[in-house]
């Protein structure tokens, strides 16, 4: 029934047509951009495997979090470099449907992911004591495995009704990926019903963990102000910075992009806010986790000691 009513067998990513002359430039930029955070969440990704002492809840959720910042780039980044290289590429009606499920995995995996590292620090900062209890193994892997499932749930349900719409033309998708919004203005039918489940969802998946972690902060604050070292102070206040510039950054555009579906921002200024939570999120969270890091810059130093040692003898 959905192929009689769908003629578009195919769409045409336009990316960043309207600027021809930069495609070169973008290209450019984006592919180092695409390195550097396959090269970044790789680093974490190993170094966390290899050192034991990073084998607690903190650095296995950021673990995850790397995986998923790769994965993430990976379904986006490629196909944008393509874009760019060619400016007009034709994919397919299902490799644009893979692409959106698998942008919405990974996207709902990171929200949650997130919230639960909030939950971490909140646990460790503000019931140092009782920590080991509060976030013990079984917690975490709960805590892991949920996150996982509901980025996996939030893929299949979204994916599966935007396929069912049909789509009889117009196929030029103006965005730089096959994200639900953009595709979603090509769909030859009413999509309010849809449009109320994606302002809910989005209310659910984005804004009310970004809430909780922002309460959770107001909480974590405060029991920094009360800490007597100077030190402890400054070395909390240096972890939860990091967490909430990358958390602040992701949860922030994607509001913007998912609360309302068919918004009234520009095609230019959706590319813009898209490639700030597909982009620059993956690129700079091994930056910010890492690089003010302290246990993570002496992991990184033992195992690069330990690679020279064994090439000397």
């Amino acid at each position: 029934k959905r192929q009689n009513q769908s003629s578009v067998v195919e769409f045409i990513l336009l990316g960043f047509s309207n600027f021809p002359e930069l495609q070169e430039q973008l290209f450019g930029v984006f592919l180092v951009v695409y390195l550097g955070t396959l090269m970044g969440n790789a680093i974490i990704i190993v170094t966390i495997s290899l050192e034991q002492s990073l084998h607690v809840p903190m650095y296995l959720f950021l673990q995850n979090l790397s995986v998923v910042d790769v994965s993430f780039s990976a379904v986006i980044m490629p196909e944008m470099l393509v874009v760019l290289s060619t400016e007009k590429t034709l994919i397919t009606f299902a490799e644009c449907f893979a692409q959106m499920y698998f942008i919405l995995f990974f996207g709902g995996t990171e929200c949650f992911l997130l919230g639960a590292m909030a939950y971490d620090r909140f646990a460790a900062i503000c019931h140092p004591l009782s920590y080991p209890m509060i976030m013990n193994k079984r917690v975490f892997m709960k805590l892991l495995i949920i996150s996982w499932l509901l980025g996996f749930m939030l893929g299949t349900v979204q994916t599966t009704w935007v396929f069912s719409f049909p789509f009889c033309g117009p196929n030029e998708i103006n965005h730089i990926s096959c994200e639900t919004p953009a595709v979603l203005e090509l769909a030859c039918a009413d999509t309010f019903l849809f449009e109320i489940y994606a302002f809910t969802g989005t209310v659910l998946i984005i804004m009310v963990p970004f809430v909780l972690i922002l309460l959770s902060y107001v909480r974590i604050l405060f029991a920094i102000l009360k800490m007597p070292s100077a030190t402890g102070r400054q070395k909390a206040f240096s972890t939860c910075a990091s967490h909430l510039t990358s958390v602040t950054l992701f949860y922030g555009t994607a509001s913007m992009t998912y609360l309302q579906p068919k918004s009234g921002y520009s095609p230019e200024t959706k590319k813009v806010m898209s490639l700030s939570y597909s982009l620059l999120t993956p690129l700079l969270n091994p930056l910010i986790y890492s690089l003010r890091n302290s246990e993570m810059k002496r992991a990184l130093m033992k195992l690069w000691r330990r690679k020279v040692d064994s090439h000397i003898f």
